[in-house]
């Protein structure tokens, strides 16, 4: 179970490491959510989230929406690259099922983990 955790380096906490990814990253998208996707020079993903009010009034919705993306994000971490992501609800994903949401996160996570990260830059061949 320890591969499941979703420790404090695995996540985006701050605002301007969302705001960095604002104009400088790329744009994938699914059924109920879009990720934007950074690549950076660090081992391992790491992920934000922005679940806002405009997807539902009621938080305990937006709470739900948030625990499903974590429990996806933390099996498939270790299948994605060296990414910074913000993954952003769509209004659709409130009504949805927490299945119909992993089945649209699967979908997500695959398409995250055929992007190729770019080769660092240096002037040694690697």
């Amino acid at each position: 179970m320890r591969s499941c955790r979703h420790p404090r380096s695995a996540r985006l906490l701050k605002p301007a490491e969302f705001a960095a990814l604002r104009g400088r990253s790329r744009r994938i998208g699914s059924g109920h959510f879009a990720a934007e996707v950074l690549a950076t020079g660090r081992t391992g993903c790491r992920l934000g989230q922005a679940v806002s009010r405009r997807v539902s009034k009621r938080a305990v919705d937006r709470n739900r929406i948030k625990r499903v993306v974590r429990e996806s994000y933390r099996r498939q971490r270790a299948a994605l690259g060296p990414f910074d992501i913000v993954l952003i609800a769509h209004p659709s994903a409130a009504a949805q099922t927490n299945a119909v949401l992993r089945a649209d996160l699967a979908r997500l996570w695959q398409k995250l983990a055929a992007l190729k990260a770019p080769a660092p830059a240096g002037t040694m061949p690697g």
